[in-house]
């Protein structure tokens, strides 16, 4: 009888530690605001804009990670255009172009060549530090996506609307940081503060200036314009 009692007194014990868990975890919205020219407010809207919460005095976050992240180039474009990592993850980069890429990053975050390879080739990554890596193609200068590697699980992006949703987060003070393609680091380091969730929680309006075009001109991996595209106008097709 006494084992009996203790068996349920465990399992009360246990239904009481899960139901105060899930009602500590609690959901923050925000809404984003892009303010660009005209012609990347018809396509993108308010979407692409990268809000997470860096815990202060919640329990550290377990960094490792064993899902394989997928960076996929086809149709001569990076699918998804951005893609939001754990530290620690690996992220892969299949070719399912049936021609030649060579994706590098040179410039901030990770730092990588993974050289040239064909149609069906892979290669992986292991995006070990936080931060914002920009990814091109050595080849094909339209080629661009951002992988964002972030300590927190406690993050979310911005629909077209600008509707930002984080589920999950934890009772606690947080580092609210914004991240848009675009927008200069002073303008969103304006928007990082501390705030606390100990409810449901909706944030203030987040306004991010970007430039006038997110197609930013950037160089090959060494540093060098790309080649124009070959112009084969004057060539007849064969009869």
């Amino acid at each position: 009888m006494k084992k009996s009692f203790q068996y349920w007194g465990l399992l009360l014990a246990l239904a009481f530690m899960a139901t105060s868990s899930a009602a500590s975890r609690f959901t923050v919205t925000a809404q984003a605001i892009v303010k660009g020219d005209g012609d990347r407010h018809n396509h993108e809207g308010n979407s692409g804009v990268v809000v997470w919460l860096e815990p202060i005095d919640v329990s550290a976050v377990d960094e490792s990670s064993r899902k394989i992240y997928r960076l996929q180039q086809k149709d001569r474009a990076f699918e998804p255009h951005i893609l939001v990592v754990p530290v620690g993850a690996k992220v892969r980069f299949p070719n399912h172009d049936m021609l030649f890429h060579n994706v590098f990053s040179m410039f901030n975050g990770k730092r990588f060549d993974l050289g040239l390879y064909e149609a069906g080739a892979s290669k992986t990554v292991s995006f070990d530090t936080p931060g914002i890596s920009y990814i091109f193609c050595n080849i094909h200068d339209t080629m661009s996506a951002v992988i964002i590697a972030l300590r927190t699980p406690y993050y979310g992006i911005s629909d077209r609307q600008g509707n930002v949703t984080i589920s999950g987060v934890p009772a606690g003070r947080y580092r609210i940081n914004v991240w848009a393609e675009g927008a200069a680091d002073d303008a969103t380091a304006h928007l990082s503060r501390e705030t606390t969730i100990q409810q449901n929680t909706a944030l203030e309006t987040l306004t991010i200036p970007v430039a006038s075009s997110v197609n930013v001109t950037h160089l090959n991996k060494y540093g060098l314009e790309y080649d124009p595209p070959a112009d084969l106008s004057a060539y007849s097709p064969i009869d």
